[in-house]
């Protein structure tokens, strides 16, 4: 019989997610978000919170009631190969591609970056981001309970000064929201923009990667059915989803008043800077950039051990786990130095495309139960969404990329077939259709079974 969880369970566990989920990036995206969409940003903020809150929250359920023992096995329903592949991309993008890079590049925005010169930026970010990694790489080869102490500390204090700072925004306002007309998507489509935005935040890829550990807690806690545990997760992570919802909210209002002050900043660790000495000068500065890096540090090293740890369980008889994470610092150090913009910019091809098939892997494994987890219903989905999805990637990159690869025919073929390709979301009918054909092979085949 499953043991009834307490409300001090509870609060633990929700304690868990919201550690797990809320970094760096959960702060810089809301409030570049809420400048650009300007008087549009509550349908935004919608999209975000779904895709930013909603979505890691279905992850880990569906790890619960598929009884997955992890990421590789929920893959490993379409294919063994298959997942391989998709294990690999998901790691290498909250790990050394973008997750970790952007760590560093998050702490020089906020804490360094508004200090210096601007000629000077490009050989302070190399100094700081070799400091940072250096930092990260003697931690992760020497894993410490100090880390675990310092999160505990590091968190209230920086909700805490985040909670200042966003109610004292809010009390005296730099200016009006109504006085910022939406940017560029926003305008026309800031519903599906916070959609797509909310696809920064990595969140539901970390879902996937790490959401096993909160099942195994559950577990360990004397939770036993996947319905229970399904159901555990889903109240544990009420509390940390509400306040990741209000922390969102507060930001994203709180970037869009900056905006009547400091116009467009190139990114949301700007906008933070920006916000911070305004209202508690350099001191306030100082103080946001410190925290924020202090956190972004341990983020870090999180990211790095996990990656690490993945791939010498993936490939055993590759790398040692400290040849893994020098090469993924050494790795996150030379993408660290693109800057932040440059590597959200890079980010975004990729994400077009995982996220689709993240999506549909979350939702599959959530109602797998109905079709008694078919493969057949999982290639059939995933499939005609990874094909999809390649458009959306295409259609993501750099100009000067596009048309190196003479993509043009393809969009236009994408944008002429594809319903939705419009606002990022081409993938959407192919995956219908491929769920219908997987349904129908179930059913086919449950009777060929039977007869």
């Amino acid at each position: 019989m499953d043991h009834k969880l307490t409300a001090k369970e509870y609060l633990f566990l929700s304690s868990m997610l919201f550690g797990m989920f809320f970094g760096a990036g959960n702060l810089i995206f809301p409030a570049q978000m809420g400048q650009q969409a300007g008087t549009a940003l509550w349908p935004a903020l919608v999209g975000f919170c779904l895709t930013g809150v909603g979505l890691p929250l279905l992850g880990i359920a569906a790890l619960g009631i598929s009884q997955s023992e992890g990421l590789f096995e929920m893959c490993c329903r379409v294919g063994r190969p298959y997942s391989y592949f998709f294990t690999c991309l998901l790691y290498l993008s909250i790990g050394p591609l973008f997750a970790i890079p952007r760590t560093a590049t998050v702490s020089f925005s906020v804490g360094i970056l508004p200090l210096i010169p601007a000629e000077h930026s490009r050989l302070v970010l190399c100094v700081f981001s070799a400091l940072f990694f250096a930092i990260v790489l003697f931690f992760s080869l020497r894993p410490s309970g100090i880390l675990t102490w310092v999160g505990k500390l590091l968190n209230p204090l920086f909700l805490l000064f985040l909670g200042i700072l966003t109610v004292t925004a809010l009390l005296r306002p730099m200016g009006a929201v109504t006085d910022s007309a939406p940017e560029g998507a926003y305008a026309s489509m800031s519903f599906f923009q916070g959609f797509l935005d909310g696809y920064n935040t990595l969140d539901a890829l970390a879902s996937l990667a790490f959401g096993i550990v909160l099942i195994h807690t559950i577990r360990e806690l004397g939770v036993r059915s996947p319905g229970a545990i399904s159901a555990s997760t889903v109240k544990a992570g009420f509390f940390s989803t509400l306040l990741m919802a209000a922390i969102y909210c507060l930001l994203t209002v709180v970037g869009a008043q900056s905006r009547s002050v400091y116009g467009l900043c190139a990114d949301g660790g700007e906008v933070l800077y920006r916000i911070g000495t305004h209202y508690f000068g350099a001191l306030g500065g100082a103080l946001l950039g410190l925290t924020v890096t202090c956190a972004c540090l341990k983020t870090a090293i999180g990211l790095i051990t996990s990656c690490a740890s993945t791939f010498v369980e993936l490939f055993p008889r590759s790398l040692s786990y400290k040849a893994y994470a020098v090469v993924f610092c050494l790795f996150s150090f030379g993408v660290a130095n693109f800057g932040l913009s440059r590597i959200i910019e890079l980010s975004l091809p990729v994400l077009m495309f995982l996220y689709p098939l993240t999506i549909t892997l979350i939702l599959l494994c959530l109602c797998g139960n109905w079709f008694q987890y078919d493969r057949r219903v999982f290639v059939a989905v995933t499939i005609p969404t990874a094909l999809a999805a390649v458009p959306d990637f295409v259609k993501a990159l750099p100009a000067g990329a596009i048309a190196f690869l003479h993509a043009d025919p393809l969009l236009a073929a994408a944008e002429r077939f594809l319903p939705f390709f419009g606002i990022g979301m081409g993938w959407v009918a192919p995956a219908c259709a491929g769920l219908a054909v997987g349904l129908l092979l179930h059913v086919f085949g449950k009777k060929a079974a039977a007869a």
